[in-house]
């Protein structure tokens, strides 16, 4: 099973429904597509990422001097859109930015990248979303963030996407703009029998009749606490909300444990997969590598178990490195560590 976690059958097949996990063949009878043939969407935010280094977090009233300010395009949204483009599938992005000059930055970044931004919208009023991140010494960060340009998603913008939506293999999402465009953007997905995946973060309150709409949830440890009303400290804990939004009917989670791994939460099984070793240096968008890359690998037809290890890797080279979507790895790249740990 490990070796089929590299190996991409060049078949044609019909794309992945929204019945999706649970209507799975088992492993031996999957047919796996090529990854080039895959598209995907994302429907998500694009921020502007301003990145200092500090010691530690201010106290309240306190001027504290920090270091090392760089720039970097980001947002969850776009942030995922890189990742699943450097990953060879192909990538739209349905969002919207500021009528300005980061606004024209971060467009041409995307451009650059081979992503579809005929759906990001330029908003005339407000400003390019922005976050401000702050990297400790023990490779933690702490963000805050401006949407901005992003609360002015609306579901009209899903409406205006819907060609691209029901032409693609697979529909990823973050909530990191409006829910009520999170929730069009998934029930439009299963209406046209996508594979559908709710990157659940930041941490919200997010209604129940929206997470069930995903195949799949994916929030890390302090998402799934808001989620759940439950305290999130290790394994145990973890599994224990997860199976709560299980009760509830959420079909399938990934939970992001950061350096502990990850986890994979279903009414049948839990199972823990170890995180790769790695000198972590920048976390910023190491959970938006992970999405991006559980989505392809299962939009390709990989059994979830070997999506997850494939993920786990492309969100470690992603910490490895300063920076959001300059630190996306490649496929390549992610194939070169997941063989380099496969045993």
């Amino acid at each position: 099973m490990a070796n089929l976690l590299l190996t991409r059958v060049p078949i044609s097949a019909a794309p992945v429904g929204s019945s999706f996990y649970g209507d799975r063949a088992p492993q031996g009878d999957l047919m796996i597509r090529r990854v080039e043939d895959l598209q995907v969407v994302v429907v998500g935010s694009t921020n502007f990422d301003m990145v200092v280094k500090a010691e530690r977090l201010p106290e309240e009233g306190e001027t504290m001097l920090v270091s090392n300010l760089k720039f970097f395009p980001g947002g969850k949204g776009a942030n995922q859109a890189v990742s699943v483009a450097r990953l060879n599938a192909r990538t739209s992005l349905v969002g919207a930015v500021g009528s300005d000059i980061i606004g024209d930055y971060l467009l041409q970044g995307l451009v650059s990248e081979g992503i579809d931004t005929t759906c990001v919208r330029r908003d005339p009023v407000r400003a390019t979303g922005s976050a401000f991140i702050m990297l400790f010494p023990n490779g933690n960060n702490c963000i805050t963030v401006d949407p901005a340009a992003n609360l002015s998603l609306t579901p009209a913008d899903i409406e205006r996407a819907k060609d691209v939506i029901e032409r693609a293999d697979a529909l990823s999402t973050v909530l990191e703009i409006p829910l009520e465009v999170v929730e069009a953007a998934l029930r439009l997905a299963r209406k046209a029998g996508k594979l559908t995946v709710l990157d659940a973060g930041p941490p919200r309150y997010c209604p129940m009749e929206i997470l069930t709409l995903a195949d799949v949830v994916s929030p890390n440890e302090t998402e799934l606490a808001r989620l759940t009303g439950e305290e999130v400290r290790g394994r145990v804990s973890a599994r224990e909300a997860a199976e709560k939004l299980l009760s509830l009917g959420v079909k399938t989670l990934v939970l992001k444990l950061g350096s502990d791994g990850s986890m994979l939460v279903t009414t049948k099984k839990s199972k823990h997969f170890p995180a790769c070793k790695i000198d972590p240096i920048d976390p910023t968008a190491a959970g938006d590598a992970f999405t991006a890359a559980l989505t392809v690998e299962l939009a390709a037809g990989h059994d979830i178990e070997d999506a997850i290890r494939f993920a786990n890797c492309a969100g470690a080279l992603t910490a490895s490195k300063l920076g959001a979507q300059p630190s996306l790895p490649t496929r390549q790249e992610v194939e070169a560590l997941a063989a380099s740990v496969i045993t």
